[in-house]
């Protein structure tokens, strides 16, 4: 019997995405973004989250689409992407649904939305598809330790 998996599924210019849930730590709305200098371009700033600061990553610039406008319904999800956790910007969070693991499908080469390294599988639901992200590859290692970088200078300030 294939297993379910359960997704958070969000909005990223008119595409459904989805995250395994288990990498969220929770979904909020839209804050001030302290911006930090010299960051990577993709990284709007950090937010103070509890007492935490959390890096927000623009996936629309990460993923090199179109700039969309900020509306009531653009969220952050913050979601663990180790070593790191990090604030992800989508334009909104449409549910957390399941998807039995056969209606999932491996990347194919025809998605030129964004690159299939970040693409676990897509996902066949109720008419759409639903593109599952790799977590752990929507980060280089180049861009991790950017982020941890960023992150000690910020502790040290």
């Amino acid at each position: 019997m294939p297993q379910e998996l359960q997704l958070v599924a969000f909005q990223l210019a008119q595409e459904v995405y989805g995250v395994d849930i288990a990498q969220v730590q929770e979904i909020i709305r839209m804050q001030p973004i302290t911006r930090v200098p010299g960051a990577p371009d993709f990284v709007e700033g950090v937010i103070n989250l509890r007492g935490r600061v959390i890096p927000v990553i623009d996936l629309r610039k990460r993923f090199r689409l179109p700039k969309g406008e900020e509306t009531k319904s653009t969220r952050i999800i913050v979601v663990d992407v180790p070593p790191h956790t990090v604030g992800m910007i989508v334009d909104s969070v449409d549910e957390v649904l399941r998807l039995s693991e056969d209606k999932i499908e491996p990347p194919s080469p025809l998605i030129a939305s964004i690159d299939t390294e970040y693409i676990k599988g897509v996902g066949k639901l109720e008419g759409k598809l639903l593109i599952l992200l790799d977590l752990a590859k929507v980060l280089t290692k180049e861009e991790k330790y950017a982020l941890e970088d960023l992150k000690g200078t910020l502790e040290k300030a």
